[in-house]
């Protein structure tokens, strides 16, 4: 039985300025297939794993539109609301554009079921990507998955488009119209950004049955999306929560609502850690990643959570907000028991702080798998520490997947304070490390092989940190 409450939504669609009086919590997928009956998005997954749903999501920033490619099965539509929604219908003109031909050059279509996503993914790369390459064309592709033409042929397509047009692309403020030009999209692009700054969109009526707080959605709308659906969520709530990554008195702060990929091409992390970008495109794939928020990570509270994983070993501070009433704990003191926060009602999070980095510091990730991308850890871990003489003056290290919670290993952390770096000393690091956590055979490993696991990474933490002090060798 459908919810009775309904929401009017206003968005532009390709070319049309679209209004529909909907179920707010309902996905964008089902909004474009059964409503708007823009059937070249396809079901597939609805896990935001295959691709096959791609969309790209036009947002007005600085009198500029920036797009970004989702997962329209676990996107809620009242999240489109004054935006712009690009289909795979809404790039075709009269004839096949440049890309759509070189996909047909290089036989990288064959039942075309997610051709589309494809598609769509590499039109928003050249819509939103200004540092060009064989390689991250390559990686604009992330989270579209072919069953049956073989990945090959359609690398040779993007990158046969790439090849055409790199050199007559100036990087000019003016892309939408070189882009256009070029036979990429189609002219009406031209005029988004005019339209949207003179778009009349109405504020979104609250569900008085709310269970949930939707940030990204890309966990919500895998395990809940039925009771969102029919029972309602809060999203109002944040919408004054910020999307911002700044430095302050020696502080770093996050908005709760900056999303993975905020994270990853902040110039503040960018500064201080310089490696993490790289590592953190094993989080999820880049639809995920441009959905996915800081504050919705630590929220879910997920054992194996990438991002708290990170946050603990930089002995993060959350700041938690009820109306006008604020307060800070340590994210180390945030999870009680699994999936149990010291969270209370019609709380959520604001901001998450850390200390910025001091000169003689230390940071490393590691993550297992059972596949390198598009998969959650079997365990992970992070380290941070601070060196005098090679002596340890401060540290953090963290564990994900070998307890029910995200954990921080203190004891671990307190036996490492003022210990000089050597085998001996890591050996009983691990030791202790080992004794901290309760892991439990499931699906991503036996809790015999966390163990090991854990083991391992701890080492690779000293290992990649201090080449030479410590070696494979040293690992007992």
């Amino acid at each position: 039985m459908e919810p009775e409450f309904k929401s009017t939504i206003k968005f532009i669609c390709n070319n049309s300025e679209t209004e529909l009086s909907v179920n707010p919590f309902i996905t964008l997928l089902d909004v474009l297939r059964k409503h708007l009956h823009l059937t070249g998005i396809k079901e597939g997954c609805r896990e935001g794993d295959c691709g096959a749903c791609t969309v790209l999501i036009g947002e007005l920033q600085n009198d500029k539109v920036k797009y970004i490619s989702v997962n329209s099965c676990l996107l809620p539509i009242h999240d489109v609301n004054g935006k712009h929604v690009v289909t795979i219908e809404g790039i075709n003109d009269k004839s096949l554009n440049l890309i759509q031909n070189m996909f047909i050059e290089e036989g990288a279509s064959q039942c075309g079921f997610c051709t589309p996503g494809f598609i769509i993914s590499l039109t928003g790369y050249f819509l939103s990507e200004n540092n060009f390459n064989h390689n991250n064309v390559v990686e604009s592709l992330d989270g579209n998955i072919c069953r049956c033409t073989g990945h090959q042929s359609i690398i040779k397509a993007s990158q046969k488009v790439y090849d055409n047009i790199i050199n007559q692309l100036s990087g000019s403020k003016e892309k939408v119209s070189e882009l256009i030009k070029l036979g990429i999209i189609p002219e009406y692009f031209s005029t988004i950004a005019e339209r949207l700054k003179n778009f009349s969109i109405n504020n979104i009526a609250s569900q008085n049955t709310s269970l949930y707080k939707v940030s990204g959605g890309t966990d919500l709308y895998v395990k809940n999306w039925e009771d969102v659906y029919s029972k309602g969520s809060d999203f109002f709530s944040t919408k004054n929560i910020s999307s911002d990554i700044i430095e302050k008195d020696g502080k770093c702060f996050v908005g709760a609502k900056a999303t993975v990929t905020d994270f990853i091409e902040s110039a503040i992390i960018k500064k201080y850690f310089p490696q993490l970008p790289d590592k953190l495109k094993l989080f999820g794939s880049l639809p995920i990643r441009n959905r996915a928020t800081i504050g919705g990570n630590i929220v879910n509270a997920s054992p194996i959570a990438d991002m708290v994983n990170i946050l603990l070993a930089l002995n993060a501070r959350i700041t938690l907000i009820n109306s006008d009433l604020k307060r800070t704990i340590l994210l180390k003191d945030f999870y009680k028991g699994y999936k149990t926060l010291d969270l209370n009602e019609n709380e959520f999070i604001e901001i998450v702080c850390f200390e910025i980095p001091k000169k003689n510091f230390l940071f490393n990730y590691e993550k297992v798998s059972k596949r390198t991308y598009l998969d959650i850890a079997s365990v992970n871990t992070s380290i941070y520490l601070e060196t005098e003489n090679k002596i340890i003056k401060n540290i953090h290290l963290s564990a994900g997947g070998v307890s029910p919670i995200p954990l921080y290993l203190a004891k671990t952390s307190d036996y490492l304070i003022d210990k000089k770096i050597s085998s001996v000393v890591v050996n009983e690091a691990v030791n202790i490390a080992l004794k901290e956590i309760k892991p439990i055979s499931d699906a991503r490993g036996s809790a015999k092989y966390k163990s090991l696991l854990l083991k391992q990474l701890i080492f690779a933490h000293f290992i990649t940190l201090f080449p030479g002090k410590i070696t494979i060798k040293d690992v007992a």
